[in-house]
């Protein structure tokens, strides 16, 4: 019999962590003495504590790994769903880390752009289930969503012609109607688009086409995967962005949706004063 101060060594795991692997079942001692609860083990079990070692220190959790020496067929294909986890991981933590630096470096700041008159194609987003937070983006679900309006356009012979974008689904009476009523949907995407004549016509036959007037905006743009606390950061900016006789209209507020990031813009509404003296 081994000593646990025998078996650390021999095993390079401290007597803490053979004691966590006793009460988590993973690794329990051959003997514990009734008088003094001193753990004794059996040369036999340096192997088990090897695999454990081995399988720990690809991040497995103790349940993963228990579960790996408790059913060995499944072993492998535990560990492969591990890697894929750890993979996925790492990519989350890389896009954090390149957004970090980008704001580190280049801290994203508000800039006055002009907006042109364009042709645009427009579809809702399917409804969230309720209680979702409505300000939150599923990216996967945008991209799929603009890639199913691109291939609409290109299959009537219509070409994209900018930055596609999101905006609010506030447009007609009932959209309005569901938004605060909480029903969705919430959100709208717009595509730009060129054509002729009949690829026009034929689009209008499928999806709707708008036409966009040409307006000035506040840009600013967070780089990254768009969250609550990114939306709420570029909100604040603009809407503290010191203009001279105008207001941003945060109900013409779009997001466009860049490879590298999310562009938030919001419509500068001019003040008009009326002959009695009153602003409007």
């Amino acid at each position: 019999m081994l000593s646990i101060s025998d078996f650390s060594e021999m095993c390079h795991l401290s007597p803490q962590a053979l004691r966590f692997y006793h009460s988590a079942g993973l690794l329990v001692p051959a003997e514990v003495s009734e008088q003094t609860g001193y753990r004794s083990y059996t040369f036999d079990q340096v192997e088990r504590a090897m695999l454990i070692t081995v399988l720990r220190g690809t991040g497995m959790s103790v349940k993963l790994v228990r579960r790996a020496l408790d059913e060995p067929d499944t072993a492998a294909a535990l560990l492969e769903a591990h890697s894929g986890d750890v993979q996925r991981q790492r990519q989350t933590q890389d896009e954090a880390i390149r957004d970090a630096r980008e704001f580190l470096s280049s801290w994203p700041e508000v800039h006055l752009r002009h907006a042109p008159e364009m042709t645009v194609v427009s579809t809702l987003v399917a409804g969230r289930p309720a209680g979702h937070d409505r300000s939150e983006w599923d990216e996967s679900e945008a991209v799929a969503t603009v890639q199913e309006v691109v291939r609409t356009v290109e299959s009537c012979g219509a070409v994209v012609a900018g930055v596609p974008w999101r905006t609010p689904a506030i447009e007609t009476p009932e959209q309005k109607r569901q938004s605060s009523s909480g029903e969705g949907p919430w959100w709208l995407v717009k595509v730009p688009v060129t054509a002729d004549a009949g690829a026009f016509a034929a689009l209008s036959r499928v999806v709707e086409v708008q036409a966009f007037d040409a307006r000035d905006e506040l840009s600013i743009f967070i780089p990254g995967r768009t969250t609550t606390a990114k939306y709420a950061t570029a909100l604040s900016r603009l809407l503290t962005h010191p203009l001279d006789g105008a207001f941003p209209d945060l109900s013409r507020t779009r997001h466009l949706l860049h490879d590298d990031g999310v562009e938030t813009r919001v419509a500068i509404c001019t003040l008009v004063e009326t002959d009695a003296g009153q602003v409007t």
